[in-house]
């Protein structure tokens, strides 16, 4: 540790760096120009500049849409994960102070190859491999933060990290708050996660809530090549501990991103598709199977609004809200189990804050309280389907 820190210029807590990494927090970010996927520019971000019933247009994945604007619009193809490397790299060339941790991040490239050619072009001591120890190398990022450090601690699959929830809670949570302010941890813990194709139980793993209930934490999940890079460098650059969760099954999106550079808010939902008769919230894969379900309640004539949560702690309750006033119905689709999931805490939220508003009682669509079977078919009962959330929406909106 103490080489990592000399070798790229950190001697102490102390040490004095430049205003400009100084500025550096959620609230630069937020005022940072935000390239859209239309690659119009738009300025200002922020919750003042939104109105209700607005929409706020944003990239979505669908690869008809892709297929239609690739040769007519500028910018580069990228698929997901490599959209996440060229956020780290990007963020890695403009601070000395990123670095990586993890197994295998190194001349191995990652398990899903995010880190792949970063450790040839920075180094051992920037892009450091570990040995099979979560809960060591997650500690030591932690501490490496309170040096100076930024670093990026990739955790293999998200169900290791658990043998570091000692140090993503105890530590990295808390220490701001129990230090008295003295200390920041400006930490990414990234990974993927979620229900996979016949991975087995303790590699389909929905940890999001386990997360989620940690004080101090910050909770995004990207669904898309556009947010996924956007995310992860508004994490790195966050004075913010956060956690950046991938789903193993999004790696290969494929989408248009713009040349410029973008970075968006860590506290922002997505509006995916306008509507008027019921709000459906979902984050990661299952934005595609509700965008899937969206298309027959088009033909049957509904019209869904389809919000892509994507900062699960804290929730953008003014996005939500605005579409709650609006159509007075919410149906929420997540991956999550059912038990104590983000779905729980989304309808607690709704219904404190918008109760005087719905028309309905919020139905929420959730997997199974059951491990992951490794059989495909059984797995496909556990998680939520396209046919189920037609169903649900049929009888929300009677």
């Amino acid at each position: 540790m103490a080489a990592m820190l000399q070798a790229i210029g950190v001697a102490s807590p102390s040490v004095a760096f430049s205003d400009h990494y100084n500025k550096s927090s959620v609230s630069s970010i937020r005022s940072f120009p935000v390239i859209r996927s239309g690659l119009r520019s738009i300025s200002g971000s922020g919750h003042g500049s939104f109105k209700p019933g607005k929409v706020i247009t944003k990239a979505t994945a669908t690869q008809t849409e892709k297929s239609a604007s690739t040769t007519s619009k500028p910018g580069h193809e990228l698929l997901l994960f490599e959209a996440l490397r060229e956020g780290l790299e990007e963020e890695m060339d403009r601070d000395p102070r990123v670095c990586v941790f993890g197994e295998d991040v190194g001349h191995y490239g990652g398990s899903y190859k995010v880190t792949k050619g970063l450790a040839e072009k920075y180094g051992d001591l920037r892009v450091l491999d570990t040995p099979i120890a979560e809960n060591s190398f997650t500690g030591m990022g932690v501490g490496a933060a309170m040096t100076g450090l930024r670093p990026v601690i990739e955790g293999m699959n998200m169900g290791f990290l658990l043998l570091a929830f000692n140090q993503i809670s105890d530590n990295c949570g808390m220490l701001h708050y129990t230090s008295g302010g003295q200390f920041t941890i400006p930490t990414v813990i990234r990974g993927p996660g979620g229900v996979g194709r016949q991975l087995g139980a303790e590699h389909s793993q929905r940890l999001e809530s386990y997360f989620q209930s940690i004080p101090g934490i910050q909770l995004v999940a990207c669904s898309t090549v556009y947010n996924a890079k956007g995310l992860m460098k508004a994490a790195i650059r966050s004075e913010n501990p956060v956690v950046l969760f991938e789903h193993v099954l999004l790696y290969n999106l494929k989408e248009r991103i713009p040349d410029e550079e973008y970075v968006l808010s860590l506290e922002e939902a997505e509006m995916v598709r306008p509507g008027e008769h019921i709000t459906i919230l979902t984050y990661s894969r299952m934005r595609y199977h509700v965008m899937q379900a969206a298309k027959t309640l088009v033909n049957k004539g509904y019209d869904p609004e389809v919000i892509d949560i994507r900062s699960l702690k804290p929730f953008d309750l003014y996005t939500i809200g605005n579409s709650v006033k609006k159509t007075h119905r919410v149906l929420i689709v997540e991956e999550c189990m059912r038990t104590g999931g983000i779905g729980a805490s989304l309808t607690a939220a709704i219904n404190e804050n918008f109760h005087d508003y719905l028309d309905a009682p919020i139905v929420c669509l959730s997997s199974q309280d059951v491990p992951t079977p490794y059989a495909g078919t059984l797995e496909e009962w556990t998680v939520v389907q396209p046919a189920q959330i037609v169903a649900a929406v049929e009888q929300l909106c009677q």
